[in-house]
């Protein structure tokens, strides 16, 4: 189990992050993190190269983005000649 660090918020808002977990998770000055609402908790998440290793590849799909992108600009293109003609019909 881990331990339980505490840290205090500054008037700015501002926390320190205990130097135990920044060793530990590999942030250094500079390191970009991001703060993730779930319910009443605040998961903090440092985007460090490993974190971006870990989820390289977690929305894989079976198509390319290419295909995708064209897949979806021509359903777009359908439905606007859709409109047209009815616009036209009338």
């Amino acid at each position: 189990m881990d331990l339980v660090n505490k840290s205090r918020v500054t008037k700015k808002g501002q926390i320190t992050i205990p130097a135990r977990l920044r060793r530990k998770l590999g942030i250094k000055p500079g390191t970009k993190v991001c703060f993730v609402e779930c319910g009443s908790e605040i998961i903090f998440q440092p985007v460090t190269k490993e974190y971006i290793r870990s989820v390289c590849g977690m929305l894989k799909s079976d198509t390319s983005v290419t295909e995708e992108l064209l897949n979806e600009r021509r359903k777009e293109r359908e439905r606007e000649e859709a409109k047209l003609e009815k616009l036209g019909a009338r």
